[in-house]
């Protein structure tokens, strides 16, 4: 009854929310800097019991609510920053700002959690413990939660934490999570292959990095398939090369870039050291060198059984028996949740929001320009986060 109860309050809040939520969407702001979301935040809030702290690294904030009562406490967070890209949506709220655009659905997970924060403050007078509210920049690349964290705002520690993520081709209103690895470690790499150029008609009288770089793509390949067993999941993409600036001209040098992904930190430690070694061997084969730098992104993204348990009661009580799904494997995104997940027993889960009676299979996915939200299924957002919260703050694991 309880999860029922705070469904429908949510709703109630719908308008407040979606309100919020466009707000944000059409003025993004890119990574440890979001002083206008955090403002339309506090503005949004600002009659609320809540105490506000800030840090000097970015504009990441909590917002604590105290109960009547010592307890446990308790970590809800939601990330503020867009991407880098133009919107194609036609919205009317779309973005304003060039080369920007909320297309991994952060001002949804700020508005939901903003949502949760009035639905909490409405109950303070039942709570026994401490509830934290983290409003987070810099999610997109930019380790906005380890900022937070050194900052030391996370401070007194939580005994919980629990976020959430939408995803726009996924079941309308539908949760979903996993124990364990949810989403993967993402490091970056950039291989430089030197050789010595030349005129494009002699090779014989030039070192060409260009075939070695090539070779060296498909042995990253095959590095993968074959000093990692089949059933481990282990990413390694090439995504850029660069190299030359004419038709005739053996460059010097030629320039690789990737993403590797990997669900475990013994597998992450091993791939930045096959693929260092992969890259100076195949080059050591063509007579040129190649040097490999390594830029480490966010751990591994891990769930708490007991919070996984906890969310999915939660969950079920909101939607019913059809409003939880259990999620087979993990994906191989990357989230700075991860952090927190590090240092606080907790959970991240999905919710899905494509438009409630469509094909979800058809619609665009986080990321995309085109991406849409069926709003009516963010109450169901800031419901979860919500009785999450209490959940644990009157029972804690069991």
């Amino acid at each position: 009854m309880l999860t029922q109860d705070l469904l429908e309050s949510a709703r109630g809040l719908s308008q407040e929310i979606v309100t919020l939520r466009r707000s944000i969407h059409a003025e993004p702001e890119l990574g440890l800097e979001t002083p206008k979301t955090l403002a339309k935040v506090r503005a949004a809030l600002a009659d609320l019991p809540l105490t506000w702290r800030e840090g000097p690294s970015c504009t990441g904030a909590i917002a604590t609510l105290e109960g009547t009562t010592p307890g446990r406490r308790v970590l809800l967070r939601g990330d503020m920053d867009a991407l880098p890209m133009d919107e194609k949506t036609g919205l009317d709220f779309a973005s304003t700002v060039p080369g920007r655009m909320h297309a991994c659905g952060h001002d949804t997970h700020t508005a939901m959690l903003a949502g949760a924060a009035r639905l909490l403050c409405a109950r303070q007078a039942e709570i026994s413990g401490t509830v934290d509210f983290m409003f987070q920049p810099g999610e997109e690349g930019y380790h906005g939660a380890r900022h937070m964290i050194d900052d030391g705002l996370l401070e007194p520690q939580a005994d919980a934490a629990f976020a959430l993520h939408i995803m726009p081709n996924a079941p309308f209103g539908v949760i979903g999570g996993r124990a364990g690895p949810l989403l993967a470690a993402a490091d970056q790499f950039t291989i430089t292959v030197k050789g010595q150029g030349g005129h494009a008609s002699m090779p014989h009288d030039c070192s060409d990095p260009v075939p070695a770089a090539a070779a060296i793509v498909s042995a990253i390949q095959a590095m993968v398939t074959r000093r990692f067993n089949a059933a481990s999941a282990v990413v390694v993409t090439v995504t850029q090369i660069h190299a030359g600036t004419a038709h005739n001209v053996i460059p010097d040098d030629v320039t690789l870039g990737g993403t590797m992904r990997t669900l475990s930190p013994e597998h992450r430690e091993k791939v930045h050291a096959l693929i260092a070694e992969c890259a100076s061997l195949t080059a050591a084969a063509h007579g040129v060198e190649a040097s490999c730098e390594i830029e480490e992104g966010f751990p591994v993204t891990i769930c708490d059984e007991r919070a996984v348990a906890l969310g999915k009661s939660v969950a079920q009580g909101i939607g019913g028996a059809e409003g939880w799904r259990d999620l087979a494997d993990p994906i191989m995104g990357a989230e700075d949740f991860s952090y927190v997940l590090e240092k606080v027993p907790g959970a991240m889960f999905f919710l899905g929001v494509a438009k409630e009676g469509e094909d979800w299979r058809q619609c665009c996915a986080i990321h995309s320009p085109r991406m849409l939200v069926d709003e009516n299924a963010l109450p169901r957002g800031t419901a979860m986060l919500a009785g999450c919260a209490l959940k644990f703050l009157n029972e804690g694991w069991s």
